[in-house]
């Protein structure tokens, strides 16, 4: 084993047994992961990335197995070790900051009992002494008054500090190797980058190497020395960070590349991954960009109509309490919010977890009733309509959800799905014609109509969220709330997704409220874009000049956390 570096994976291979036969999940892998340095481990869903941080730890589950390699690890191979050994040697020498902490923090143990457990077991701290570091844990990590929270349930904190919790947790035995499985992914930017800082400078001061897997570029441009790129069980390249984003050589690096959007991008449409690369894995000569166009700032349309007009809106939740359930204050998740919007365009909505953006979406959609304010939708206030007042406006506006595995009945076929909205508006004169519409909107959207007897689950994340899509436009509407619709994608199903509802709105006339945490999302599918903190509005202009010319404190913050996407050595 080399000197210089801390683990060694060698020809490493795992399968799972499934019931449509033997998949393989990593196919004999072999890289490196040196002392004190940052490896990058990237490629999207299904790539294998999570699978091969398992194998390290050593908790590949049935029906999971390594069939074949090494991992070395102070000289020894951890596929060799005992069950008690590779006890002694996770947590203490070798740490993993898994994706959900919510899954992966005890939900009725305190945040107290969790960490000090691993402390007493592996460096034999005293129940005091281990409490005194949790303490010690929580500050570094930035909790506020970690003294006091030390003792919570995990449930009593953000998502954002709950993946800080799980950061103390694995650091606390400071371990040589930290293994962090999209850490950052469903973390709002500014809390990224104060996670991303805290890695680095724990890394600084303890030497410590990192293992960083994400699908990610522009956070891997940041933090890594190294990359690994992953496709389909196998590596396809492996460079240092410098090399990967100047001179990809590999047409699936080349691919993950170009898919993202980037704040000094002005493509009207995103390349996608099949530009680069072919069904067999052959490279191809790459989009025509002048296929893609340029972006151009759409001038306001003085002709058009307001569609939508949103006048001193507030949606309080009260908080109740006490034997008698008395209301002993409120949420204002929405606080007096104005604007408005004129027909076929995209106003993109952004701000951080808690600063109301979802709620009013879901109170324009009147999923969620207003306290105080006006919803006027082509004319007329909705918010004081009946149900039955609401259903003929219900055709006209529709929503896609984040998660469309949560947003899809589980219990019926695509097709059951697609004809549902047209069976309720009584749009289509049978079954058979509704049928026939579906498989129309199938095409549309780029699935085939073949599938409609399927099942959600039989999907993978982004077809299920084309199914969404396909399922909102099905009684044509004119309006269509995006809430976080493309957040948990890989980039190259997200330029996809973001080129498909560019097309349908040119196609359909389409008006977008497209809610997001990602800035460069948000910039390169809107007209304008409205700046969300704290339920109120503090900023909203076109998107050119949201971004070029920042004027509020907040926006500037938030501009100024994304991720630079150029590799440390670039950085002047």
């Amino acid at each position: 084993m080399n000197n210089n570096n801390v683990i060694e994976v060698k020809n490493l291979a795992v399968e799972f047994k499934t019931d449509d036969g033997i998949v393989q999940a990593v196919k004999t892998i072999s890289f490196n992961i040196p002392k004190g340095k940052t490896v990058g481990l990237v490629g999207e869903s299904g790539s294998g990335k999570s699978i091969t941080s398992l194998a390290i730890m050593r908790l590949i589950g049935h029906p999971g197995k390594v069939t074949s390699g090494e991992i070395f690890f102070e000289g020894q191979d951890l596929l060799k070790l005992s069950e008690e050994k590779m006890r002694e040697i996770r947590g203490a020498k070798i740490s993993m900051i898994f994706q959900e902490p919510m899954t992966s923090l005890n939900p009725v143990l305190t945040v107290a009992e969790q960490i000090t457990e691993t402390l007493m077991l592996h460096q034999g701290l005293t129940k005091e002494q281990a409490l005194a570091r949790g303490v010690e844990l929580l500050k570094l990590t930035g909790i506020p008054h970690p003294e006091e929270r030390l003792y919570f349930y995990p449930h009593k904190f953000s998502g954002g500090q709950r993946q800080r919790i799980m950061i103390a947790m694995a650091i606390a035995c400071n371990p040589d190797v930290l293994i962090c499985d999209e850490p950052t992914t469903a973390l709002d930017v500014t809390i990224q980058k104060q996670i991303l800082d805290l890695l680095a400078d724990i890394q600084k001061r303890t030497n410590m190497s990192m293992l960083f897997i994400t699908h990610d570029l522009g956070v891997v441009a940041d933090i890594a020395d190294e990359v690994i790129v992953m496709n389909k069980g196998h590596v396809v390249e492996t460079n240092n960070a410098k090399k990967i984003f100047t001179h990809a050589v590999h047409p699936y690096t080349k691919g993950l590349l170009a898919c993202r959007p980037s704040l000094s991008s002005h493509l009207a449409r995103l390349p996608v991954l099949s530009d680069f690369m072919g069904p067999n894995g052959e490279e191809l000569p790459g989009p025509n960009v002048a296929a893609l166009g340029e972006a151009k700032v759409a001038p306001v349309d003085a002709s058009a109509p307001l569609i939508l007009e949103v006048k001193d809106l507030q949606t309080h939740f009260a908080h109740t309490g006490g034997l008698l359930g008395r209301v002993q204050g409120y949420t204002k998740a929405v606080d007096g919010v104005s604007f408005s919007v004129k027909k076929g365009r995209t106003l993109g909505l952004v701000g951080e977890s808690g600063c109301g953006k979802t709620t009013l979406g879901r109170t324009l959609m009147r999923l969620v009733d207003s306290t105080a304010g006006q919803i006027v939708f082509e004319g007329q206030d909705i918010t004081k309509l009946s149900a039955r007042q609401m259903l003929p406006i219900r055709k006209k506006m529709q929503i896609v959800f984040q998660d469309p595995y949560a947003s899809l009945n589980p219990r019926m076929t695509i097709g059951a799905i697609l004809m549902e909205p047209m069976q309720i508006h009584k749009l289509g004169d049978n079954d058979s014609q509704r049928k026939e519409m579906a498989a129309v909107m199938m095409k549309k959207v780029g699935l085939t109509p073949g599938v409609m007897n399927r099942y959600p689950h039989e999907f993978s994340g982004g077809q299920r969220q084309r199914i969404s899509i396909a399922r909102a436009l099905m009684v044509k509407p004119d309006f269509i709330v995006c809430d976080e619709s493309v957040s948990a994608l890989d980039v190259s199903i997200q330029a996809q997704i973001l080129n498909l509802l560019l097309d349908l709105q040119d196609e359909m006339n389409l008006t977008y409220i497209f809610i997001s945490h990602d800035l460069s999302v948000v910039k390169f599918i809107s007209d304008d874009v409205a700046v969300m903190n704290g339920g109120k509005i503090v900023e909203m202009n076109t998107a050119e000049n949201i971004y070029s010319n920042p004027q509020h404190e907040y926006t500037q913050k938030l501009l100024s956390a994304i991720p630079k996407g150029i590799p440390k050595e670039l950085v002047l």
